[in-house]
C-alpha cells in the first residue's frame, strides 16, 4: 500500500511540476509578444536575429531539403513499381514536401542550429550578469533580447521553407529524370497538377508556428540559465530538444487541424 502511495505522489509531483513549467513557458511567451504593441522597437536586434535564423540557415536548410526530395522519389519508386503505379511519385513528392517534410526539416535544422545559438547567447547574458546590468540601464531584458527574436523565427523559418518546397521538389525532379529515367515535361506537368495553394499555405503557416516555438525556447532556457558555463550547456541542450519535441507535436496537431476532414 505504502509502495502504491509513494508511486502516486511521484507521479503528483511530476504532473504538478510539468503544468507549473507548461504555465512559466506560456507566461513568457505572452510577455515577449505583448511587447509588439509597445515601443521602443529594437530593429538592429531584429535584424540580427532574422540574418542569423534566416540566411545563415539557407545552407543547410537547402541540402536537406534536396536530398529529402530525392529520397521520396526513390523510396516512392520502390514501392509504385510492385503495382505499375510511378506516375503517382511526382504527385507524392510534392505533397510530401510542401504539407510535411519541408516545415519539418526546416524546422528541425533551424532548432539544432538557431535554437542552440539563441539558448547560448541569452543564457551566458544570464550568468555574467548581462541582463541584470540592462535592467539597471532602465531597459526592458524582454523586449531587448526575446521579442526581436521572437518575430524573427516567425519571420525567417517560412521564407526558409518556401526555398526547402522548391529544392525538395527539385531534388525529386532530378532523381525521377536522370536516374529513374522520367520525361521532364510529363514530371512537370504532374508536379503542377498536384500542387495546391492550400497546401503550400499550410506548410507556411506550420513554419511561422515553428520558428516562435525555436526562439520562443532558446530564449525562455537561456533567460532562465543558472549556474554558469554548466548551467548554459544545461539550457542548450533543453533549448533544442523541448524545440524539436514541440515542433513534431504541432506539426500533428496542425495537420490534425487542417486535413483532418
Amino acid at each position: 500500500m505504502s509502495a502504491a502511495v509513494g508511486i502516486i505522489r511521484r507521479i503528483g509531483r511530476f504532473v504538478i511540476s510539468a503544468v507549473e513549467h507548461a504555465g512559466g513557458i506560456a507566461l513568457f511567451a505572452a510577455e515577449g509578444l505583448s511587447n509588439l504593441v509597445r515601443p521602443p522597437y529594437y530593429l538592429r536586434v531584429f535584424g540580427k536575429a532574422f540574418f542569423d535564423t534566416g540566411f545563415l540557415s539557407l545552407p543547410v536548410v537547402a541540402l536537406t531539403a534536396l536530398f529529402s526530395g530525392g529520397v521520396i522519389a526513390l523510396q516512392s519508386w520502390t514501392g509504385f513499381s510492385q503495382y505499375h503505379a510511378q506516375s503517382a511519385i511526382a504527385n507524392i513528392v510534392v505533397l510530401s514536401v510542401t504539407r510535411e517534410l519541408g516545415p519539418v526539416l526546416a524546422g528541425l535544422m533551424v532548432a539544432g542550429r538557431v535554437g542552440a545559438a539563441m539558448a547560448a547567447e541569452i543564457g551566458t547574458m544570464r550568468v555574467t550578469d548581462q541582463i541584470d546590468a540592462l535592467t539597471t540601464l532602465r531597459t526592458n531584458p524582454m523586449k531587448y533580447l526575446v521579442t526581436p527574436r521572437l518575430v524573427a523565427g516567425m519571420v525567417a523559418l517560412p521564407l526558409l521553407v518556401v526555398v526547402a518546397d522548391i529544392l525538395g521538389v527539385a531534388g525529386g525532379f532530378t532523381v525521377a529524370v536522370v536516374k529513374l529515367g522520367f520525361s521532364p515535361t510529363s514530371y512537370i506537368t504532374s508536379t503542377i497538377n498536384s500542387l495546391k495553394a492550400e497546401d503550400v499555405t499550410v506548410g507556411l503557416v506550420k513554419a511561422g508556428v515553428f520558428g516562435f516555438l525555436i526562439a520562443l525556447m532558446g530564449c525562455y532556457y537561456g533567460y532562465k540559465s543558472r549556474g554558469g558555463a554548466q548551467g548554459v550547456g544545461a539550457s542548450t541542450t533543453s533549448a533544442v530538444v523541448s524545440a524539436s519535441i514541440l515542433l513534431l507535436a504541432f506539426d500533428y496537431l496542425l495537420t490534425d487541424l487542417f486535413f483532418a476532414q
